[in-house]
This record gives structure tokens, sequence and C-alpha cells, in this order.
């Protein structure tokens, strides 16, 4: 423990040292510096998608850098300093874990915990259950959020296969007003069927963000595979017809099944 703390005292020194010293790091703000922050957040994400620990312990640091910074900030105008985020947080926790810090019975049920974390949410003044879900989220975090805090109160399917009704009511509905070349309430049915498919994942333990993401990574991968095996026939996609492209395509897919079936 105590290395720990000698190693977080290190970071707040040299925190310090950095904002009387630096001409950059002694004029940035929290205006400044907080599209700095989201873009840390993503590159954290994109390391645990790969699995990538090294990594994964970079960007942390790159994280813990600038929630310290943060509170150094802070700590100039007297608003709160590195102690206040600490016990804040602390207290926060220990109210929101009666199970753990007080009496309170959840039968070692996760989804108990997720109610009674948002009923104390409630009671310590947020006057909506979805009232707590930024909203400046991406879409379908958001989404996904939203569907997870409905639920912590009750309001979700009785039975999870009930979904896939309305995953196809709203396919159907967005097929008719494709056909009907009504783009604004096409553009709504597309919505509906993003946010029940979003459902959908969630009620099976799927996280959509990263099932995407990870759709991406792959799309982006054979991608490459196409566009490099192309340019080693000396051809060019621009020239080449669906079906040539398709061909390079399978077989970029085939390479990764017999690497995984290795």
């Amino acid at each position: 423990m105590q290395e720990k703390l000698a190693s977080l005292e290190k970071l707040l020194n040299i925190m310090d040292e950095l904002r009387e010293k630096c001409p950059w790091d002694r004029q940035q703000t929290f205006e400044s510096i907080r599209n700095l922050t989201i873009e840390e957040t993503y590159e954290l994400a994109d390391a645990i998608l790969m699995k990538d620990m090294d990594n994964i312990k970079e960007e942390l640091g790159d994280l813990l850098l600038h929630i310290v910074f943060y509170s150094k900030i802070g700590s100039e105008t007297g608003s709160f300093d590195i102690r206040d985020v600490a016990e804040s947080i602390s207290e926060k926790l220990i109210f929101r874990h009666p199970h753990v810090f007080g009496d309170t019975d959840v039968m070692n049920n996760p989804e108990l915990v997720k109610k009674n974390w948002e009923e104390l949410k409630i009671r310590k003044g947020n006057n909506s259950v979805l009232g707590g879900v930024p909203s400046s989220l991406p879409a379908m975090i958001k989404a996904n959020r939203i569907q997870e805090k409905a639920r912590a109160v009750g309001f979700d399917w009785d039975n999870r296969l009930q979904v896939w009704d309305k995953v196809n009511e709203e396919l159907y509905e967005l097929r008719q007003e494709v056909e009907a070349m009504n783009k604004e309430k096409t553009e709504k049915e597309f919505g509906d069927l993003l946010f029940s498919v979003i459902n959908a994942a969630r009620l099976y333990g799927i996280d959509p963000e990263t099932a995407l993401e990870k759709t991406n990574i792959k799309f982006i991968r054979r991608f490459n595979y196409l566009e490099n095996k192309t340019l080693k026939q000396g051809k060019k996609l621009s020239t080449m017809s669906l079906d040539e492209m398709n061909a390079i395509w399978e077989d970029a897919k085939k390479r990764e099944n017999d690497q995984l079936t290795k």
C-alpha cells in the first residue's frame, strides 16, 4: 500500500511542477483538455478490445493524469482538490452499496444490486431514473444505458424471447416506409429498429457497442486484405467487378476461419 501511495504522490508532485513550469500545461483549462480526455477514453476502449494489457496500463495512466490535472486546476480556484475527488467517490460508493457497508440483503443477486442503485440515486435527488444518462453519449451507448436503467426499476420484457416480435415488427414497419419512399418516416423507423436490436442484445448479455466495434474491426481487416491482394495483382478496386472483389473477400474470410480452427 505504501508503494502505491508513494507512486500517486509522485504523480501529484509532477503535476505541481508541470503546472508551475511548463508553458503548455500552465495555460490549460477544464474546457481545453475536455476533448483530450474524451480521446484518451476511446484509446483505452480500443486497447481493451484488443486485449493489449501493456496498452491498457498506459491508457489508464493517461486517464489518471487527466483526473489529477482537473483536480489541480480545481484546487487553484479553491473549488476542489484530489482529496475532495477521492472522498466524494468514496462516500458515493459506500452510500450506493448498503449490501456491503450496511445491512441490506441482495441475496447475491447482481440485478437486485442494480435496482437498489437506481432507487438510491432517486432518493439522493435525481428526479428521473433516466436523469443520469449524459446527453452527449454516443447514441448506441445511450440507448443501451437507457434500457439498462429502465430495467433496473422493472420496466422490461417478462421474457426475452418477446423482444424478437418487436424487432420483426419494427423491421416490417421500416420496409413499409422504404417502399413508400418517405424519408422522414424511414429515418424514424430505422431508429426504432436499431433501438429494438440494441434491446435484444442487452437481453442476451451482449454489449451492442462492443459487438459493432468488433464487426468494424473485422470489416477493416478483410477490406485491407482485399486492397492488398488487388494491388499485388496489379489491379485497382475501382476497375474490378463485384464478383471479383467478392472472391477475394471470401478468401479473406476462409483464411480467418482456418486460423481460428488451428
